[in-house]
């Protein structure tokens, strides 16, 4: 993938792939028979989809950062390194049916499930246009099933249960899934989703991401295990973890989370280690580079989600050429919606009294 040094992480600006990571990312799911049977019948078209949703992600929030440093916008919330985490399960879905509850650096999930990424741009910059029309700078669309983010911590995940609820109660063969961060998973309400899930054998997907730092606190500081690799034990739910810099991996662990939940088994927990590149948002990165070791940087920074799966796709047989007509693509999607999105913000804010409508439902 192309590099651009006033926007990437140093890391990835001198990125080169590693020998041993490159050949233990085919090896991480092929350690389970059940992963690679899900991998191996992934058509040539699915797996360059997932490379087209991992570009699209990072570009995505290339746009926000080149906007934040042309003041446009005065910050951004970035999960650049954290896009297989996102795109990987969000893949394994049945997207005409099953719904995602994204966190803020979940943005790629919006897209994958239809959103486009005009409309995401366009929540940033509050207009008429956007997804909310304008009342709230987090995207969703529960038309295409995805639950806008709710801002207070730890409060997406009852939410999600209720929707499993209500699949229950209809009838319907769906499934739901969100992320919880490290950090998220102390809240009450997160504790409350998962116990009610578990109890009421919900079909439901919690991936609990850990990204290594909670706003600025490393998670050895907050929770004495140092992964979440058993915390499914303590609600009596099922549950696995994968490698959350590994496509592939989350790809094939979330389909069997998924099976599993169709076929009334109640939730599943996926634990799944990454690391965002950057800070809590654009305004505080040279913060997080001054309190985070540098080790941590460099150790994460090696295993580019988007670097390694280059590497693999080329191991199997796709051309470099192939992989670069798809970044092209992406590029010009994402090129072409920052400029619908700047011509709605001159054109096409919303009026004040908009505010006042919507506010509360109408049974009429």
């Amino acid at each position: 993938m192309k590099k651009f040094p006033a926007y990437d992480p140093p890391e990835y600006l001198n990125w080169r792939p590693d020998p041993e990571l490159v050949k233990r990312f085919a090896e991480t799911y092929a350690a389970d028979p059940a992963r690679r049977a899900i991998v191996d019948a992934l058509s040539a078209a699915a797996r360059l989809d997932l490379y087209r949703g991992m570009l699209r992600t990072r570009l995505h929030d290339l746009a926000l950062k080149r906007w934040v440093k042309q003041g446009v916008i005065s910050k951004a919330w970035l999960g650049t390194g954290e896009e297989a985490t996102t795109v990987g399960p969000v893949h394994a879905l049945n997207r005409e049916v099953d719904v995602v509850g994204p966190m803020i650096r979940n943005a790629g999930a919006c897209c994958e499930m239809g959103i486009s990424v005009a409309d995401m741009l366009r929540g940033y910059l509050g207009t008429a246009d956007s997804p909310s029309g304008g009342r709230d700078g987090h995207v969703g669309a529960f038309g295409l099933r995805v639950l806008q983010p709710i801002s207070n911590i730890g409060n997406v995940p009852p939410v999600m249960v209720g929707i499993a609820l209500a699949f229950r109660l209809k009838k319907i063969d769906g499934v739901t899934l969100t992320w919880v961060g490290d950090g998220s998973v102390k809240s009450g309400p997160s504790h409350e989703a998962f116990n009610f899930a578990a109890v009421q054998r919900l079909p439901v997907i919690f991936i609990i991401q850990n990204n290594q730092v909670a706003l600025g606190t490393p998670v050895a500081v907050h929770h004495l295990p140092g992964n979440f690799d058993e915390l499914h034990e303590a609600y009596g739910m099922a549950g696995w973890s994968f490698d959350g810099n590994n496509v592939l991996d989350g790809y094939a662990a979330t389909r069997l989370a998924a099976d599993q939940c169709r076929a009334g088994e109640g939730p599943v927990m996926l634990s799944v280690d990454t690391f965002r590149m950057g800070g809590h948002a654009t305004h505080d990165e040279q913060e997080a580079r001054r309190t985070l070791p540098e080790a941590l940087f460099a150790y994460w920074g090696a295993r580019d989600p988007i670097g390694l799966y280059e590497e693999y796709l080329v191991e199997h047989g796709v051309e470099r050429a192939e992989l670069e007509r798809v970044e092209l693509e992406a590029t010009e999607e994402i090129d072409r919606a920052a400029d619908e999105a700047l011509v709605s913000r001159e054109s096409n804010m919303p009026d004040p009294e908009s505010a006042l409508r919507d506010v509360y439902a109408d049974s009429r």
